[in-house]
C-alpha cells in the first residue's frame, strides 16, 4: 500500500492543472488508457482504478492497483472567412498543437465488499493560440486578429478534478459507488478586444490574464454482472458548481461563471468467447444548461450578462463501443470507435473560432502488456477532421456584407501510455 501512494503522489505532482482534451465537446474520449483504447467506453469496465472519473460502481471489482499514465495530444484547429471583397477576409491555423496531459489513479479494497479509490485527472479542449496578422483595418490596426481584435487571438484553459471514490459490493452481482469531486480550472483569453463595446466589462477582454475558480460535484454509480457474460451499468455526474472568473465577467454569461455541466451515462458489456469482450456506452451531456457555454452567441444583451451571448453549445449525445481480446495471458489487445454529436452550430461559428470543439468521429486502438503484477499499456485515438460553417457575426454587427461566412475545423491525434502495477 504504501509504494502504491509513492506511485499516486509523485503522479499528483506531475498533474497539476492538464491542458484540455477535446473530443466530446470539450470532454475527453476517455479516462484511463485502457478504456481510451476502446473508444472511452468504460461503464462495465473493472480492468483500472478509474472507476471515480468512469464509474464509481467499477472499483468493487477490480484488483488493488495504482494506474499512472501520461497522453501527447496533438489538435489541429483552423478558421476561415470568406465572402465578398471584404478587409475582414482572412485565415489561420492555430500555433499551439501539442499538449502532454497525465492522469493516475489508485484502487484498494477495505474488504470483499468494499473498496476504496482516487482518481485525478483533466477535461476539456478550449487551447488555442493563432497568430495575428490576418487582418488590415486601417492605420494603426494593421496586425488584427480574425475576430478584428489586436495581435494573437486564443484562449487558455487547464482543468483537474480529484475523485475520492467508494464503491460497495452489497449483493454477490450488484455495486453501488460514490464519488466526490473536486475541481480546479484555470482560464486566460486574449484578443477579443474588438468586442469591448459589447461587454458589461470591456477591461476583461484585455489583456491575457490568468484567472482561477475551484469546484465541486459528485458522481454515483451502479453496476450489475447480470450474468455470466452480460454486465450492466450507469453513473451520473452532477453539475460540478464553480465559482466565476472575476477577470472575465464581460466574457463570460452569468458575470463569469463557468459552471462544468451535469451528465448521464450508459453501458453494457458482453463477454462474447472467453477471450473477446465488446462493451457500448452511452452518455448525454448537457452543455446547454450552462450560460456561459450554452447560451447562443447571438443573444441580446451584453456579454457577461446572465441572458447575454455565449459559446452557444447545444448538449449532445454520444455513443460509443469497444472490444478486448486477450490474444494470450500476458498481452491484450483493443480497439473502438465513438461518435459524439457536434455542439456547435452554424449559427455560433464566429466566437468558436477561439474553441472549435467540432470533432465528430474518432477511432482507437490500444494494447496492454502484462509482466506478473506489472502492466504497460498504451493506446491511440484519431479524431477525424470535421468542419462547421455559418454567417459571420459581422454581417449581423454591419461591419461586413452580406454572404461574409467562417468555417472552423478541427482533427486529432493522440497517443498515451500508462503503468499499472497490481499489488
Amino acid at each position: 500500500m504504501k509504494s502504491a501512494l509513492r506511485y499516486l503522489v509523485l503522479g499528483a505532482a506531475l498533474a497539476s492543472t492538464p491542458p484540455l482534451l477535446a473530443t466530446d465537446g470539450y470532454f475527453s474520449h476517455g479516462y484511463g488508457m485502457k478504456a481510451k483504447g476502446r473508444a472511452g467506453v468504460s461503464m462495465t469496465a473493472s480492468d483500472d482504478a478509474f472507476g471515480g472519473a468512469n464509474n464509481p460502481a467499477a472499483i468493487a471489482w477490480a484488483s488493488n492497483r495504482v494506474d499512472i499514465g501520461v497522453e501527447w495530444f496533438h489538435p489541429d484547429r483552423e478558421a476561415e472567412r470568406t465572402g465578398p471583397a471584404s478587409p475582414l477576409l482572412g485565415s489561420v491555423r492555430s500555433d499551439r498543437r501539442d499538449f502532454f496531459i497525465p492522469e493516475m489513479a489508485l484502487r484498494h479494497g477495505l474488504s470483499d465488499a468494499f473498496a476504496l479509490g482516487i482518481s485525478l485527472y483533466g477535461n476539456g479542449g478550449m487551447n488555442t493560440d493563432y497568430a495575428g496578422g490576418q487582418l488590415n483595418l486601417g492605420p494603426g490596426m494593421e496586425n488584427q486578429n480574425l475576430l478584428a481584435g489586436s495581435g494573437r487571438l486564443g484562449v487558455d484553459m487547464s482543468q483537474l478534478f480529484v475523485a475520492p471514490t467508494l464503491s460497495w459490493r452489497f449483493l454477490p452481482n450488484h455495486s453501488l459507488g460514490l464519488a466526490p469531486i473536486g475541481s480546479y480550472t484555470r482560464f486566460k483569453a486574449r484578443g477579443f478586444d474588438a468586442f469591448s463595446g459589447m461587454s458589461q466589462d470591456p477591461s476583461s477582454l484585455r489583456g491575457y490574464r490568468q484567472d482561477d475558480v475551484f469546484g465541486y460535484g459528485i458522481r454515483v454509480g451502479y453496476l450489475w454482472k447480470a450474468t455470466s457474460f452480460l454486465d450492466l451499468g450507469t453513473a451520473y455526474t452532477s453539475r460540478i458548481q464553480t465559482g466565476s472568473f472575476n477577470r472575465y465577467q464581460g466574457l463570460f454569461a452569468d458575470d463569469g461563471a463557468f459552471d462544468i455541466p451535469q451528465t448521464f451515462s450508459l453501458g453494457v458489456g458482453w463477454q462474447v468467447l472467453p477471450s473477446v469482450r465488446i462493451a457500448a456506452d452511452y452518455k448525454w451531456i448537457d452543455y446547454g444548461s450552462i450560460a456561459s457555454v450554452g447560451n447562443p452567441s447571438t443573444n441580446p444583451g451584453p456579454l457577461g450578462d446572465s441572458g447575454g451571448p455565449g459559446f452557444g453549445w447545444q448538449s449532445i449525445h454520444v455513443a460509443k463501443t469497444g472490444i478486448d481480446w486477450t490474444v494470450c495471458r500476458g498481452l491484450v489487445l483493443r480497439a473502438g470507435y465513438g461518435f459524439a454529436e457536434n455542439p456547435i452550430q452554424s449559427r455560433d461559428v464566429t466566437i468558436n473560432i477561439a474553441a472549435p470543439g467540432v470533432v465528430q468521429h474518432h477511432a482507437t486502438a490500444g494494447f496492454t502488456l502484462v509482466f506478473g503484477r506489472h502492466e504497460i499499456t498504451a493506446a491511440y485515438m484519431h479524431a477525424f477532421r470535421n468542419s462547421v460553417t455559418g454567417e459571420s457575426l459581422f454581417t449581423r454587427f454591419g461591419m461586413a456584407p452580406a454572404g461574409t461566412r467562417e468555417t472552423i475545423s478541427m482533427s486529432e491525434h493522440a497517443v498515451g501510455i500508462e503503468y499499472g502495477f497490481r499489488y
